[in-house]
């Protein structure tokens, strides 16, 4: 199917940007020029159905997204997809840790609607940023994700890096395998459930007696004073720094700019996190790096997706990296 695009100007133009996650969907239509979601909708993921069934449910939110793009009237320069599993260079789904769509024509299914890319849910929302946020000043800086999961995404020259596969994102999920030197026990520890949201209210749980659900909970129950959120918290955000510190001595980056739910809370978590980071960083003039909030909040993602559309369907942006050419 041939998708020649009409003449447009640049203020007409937009992309589908779906942010496909475990927990829901999120889609809108974005603006080329600013990057500004101008419609926006939701929907459960329910990935207990199976893959088929999320994929279904993501089709048609993208043909309802496109409806209400032609009607305001704009140009649709394509869909793109940010999907929280392993995503190859070739927009393949290589894992099915919320659901499976491994070996399924993803990119295929959605270009019977309009041109279609599929990225990973870290990438997309650290473009967005390159493109559209806080990551504009920089040539070389490295994208920071903290909320369920923590994942991480160097970006240079406004470009992504994805690895000879596409896992150039893991930064929490594997042991830190040590052996303790007193007992002897050999020890497995996984930052992600130890610092991302999820382990912030199992610790919590298994420390209280009490049957809170959100990491936002234990947050507020820190802010209140509570002695246990409040070392948890300190825990969490100190060991986040410490792996961060790590990836930046191996990365050498310009900035790191942190995104995600848990990333953006600020507070205590956010003030240990950075004070750990530094700590632990080698090199004295890198110590003192840029350490900011991602400028994008929760839209981050959706309008990375349709930034990956912009970017491999040639579509200029008004960012300061195109108007400093």
């Amino acid at each position: 199917m041939n998708f020649l695009l009409r003449p447009h100007s640049a203020s007409s133009l937009c992309a589908i940007g779906l942010d496909i996650g475990g927990t829901k969907i999120a889609g809108g239509v974005v603006e080329s020029a600013t990057g500004v979601v101008l419609t926006r909708q939701t929907i459960p993921t329910l990935p207990a159905r199976g893959g088929e069934a999320v994929l279904v449910d993501a089709l048609a939110l993208a043909q309802s997204l496109l409806a209400e793009a032609r009607g305001m009237p704009r140009e649709v320069a394509g869909i793109g997809l940010g999907v929280c599993e392993l995503v190859d260079p070739q927009g393949n789904v290589t894992s099915n840790n919320s659901f499976d769509w491994r070996g399924v024509a993803v990119q295929e299914t959605f270009v019977q609607l309009a041109p279609a890319v599929v990225e990973s849910d870290v990438r997309a929302p650290a473009l967005a940023e390159a493109m559209f946020g806080a990551g504009r000043p920089f040539k070389l800086f490295a994208y920071v994700t903290v909320g369920t999961g923590i994942s991480y995404c160097l970006v240079q020259d406004g470009k992504p890096f994805p690895g000879a596969r596409g896992n150039a994102l893991t930064l929490a999920s594997m042991p830190l395998t040590t052996t303790c030197t007193v007992c002897g026990t050999v020890l497995n520890p996984v930052l992600e459930e130890f610092a991302g949201g999820p382990g912030l209210v199992r610790r919590y749980n298994e420390q209280t007696g009490k049957t809170l659900r959100r990491a936002e909970e234990v947050i507020h129950a820190q802010q209140q004073g509570d002695r246990v959120a409040t070392e948890i918290v300190e825990s969490a955000g100190d060991a986040l720094g410490n792996s961060v510190g790590f990836m930046c001595n191996i990365l050498d980056p310009e900035a790191i700019i942190v995104g995600g739910g848990l990333g953006l809370a600020g507070g205590l978590y956010w003030e240990r996190f950075v004070t750990a980071t530094r700590a632990h960083i080698y090199a004295d003039d890198a110590r003192d790096l840029p350490i900011l909030p991602a400028a994008l909040g929760v839209d981050a993602g959706i309008i990375g997706a349709a930034a990956r559309a912009f970017q491999d369907f040639n579509v200029k942006s008004t960012s300061s990296k195109d108007t400093e050419d």
